[in-house]
């Protein structure tokens, strides 16, 4: 097993190598920081696979239908690698609507893998609150302690 964590981004052929995690959440390309890229750098000296969902190919003039196969193996990737993780990092950037995150958080809340960090601001931080109180999920409020909390998960 590699000592520092291995990244894959979609679409890669993911090979899990010791705990992995998938990166869910906010992705507003060019509106909002990558802080998928941030997480990983703090987490790059664990022995983990890292799934991030930020494709570097993406276009978002795809139509977003199952009949586009880009679209569909994008998807697909997500689902498979949230199957397939350890734990998931759920970010909500109070900048965004992230509905695709509000999708993943009701999709996942019950697998208690997540973790959660919805600052304040966050259009529907309520809703988020109800749904993690409701399932046990940890919700935090800052990068920092999302950060802290995942380590602890994934060396626990």
């Amino acid at each position: 097993m590699s000592v520092r964590a291995k990244v894959f981004k979609a679409p890669e052929l993911v090979t899990v190598q010791g705990k992995s995690i998938f990166l869910a959440g906010s992705i507003e390309m060019g509106s909002v920081e990558d802080w998928q890229t941030l997480l990983t750098a703090k987490l790059s000296h664990l022995p983990i696979t890292i799934m991030n969902p930020r494709r570097a190919a993406w276009d978002g003039s795809w139509e977003q239908d199952i009949s586009n196969p880009m679209f569909k193996q994008q998807v697909d990737w997500e689902l498979d690698s949230q199957d397939r993780a350890d734990v998931i990092a759920l970010f909500f950037h109070p900048d965004t609507k992230a509905p695709i995150s509000l999708l993943e958080l009701g999709l996942y809340a019950a697998s208690g893998k997540m973790i959660v960090c919805c600052p304040p601001g966050f259009y529907r931080r309520g809703n988020v609150q109800i749904v993690c109180d409701r399932f046990g999920v940890e919700l935090v409020d800052t990068m920092e302690k999302l950060t802290e909390r995942v380590i602890k998960k994934l060396e626990g």
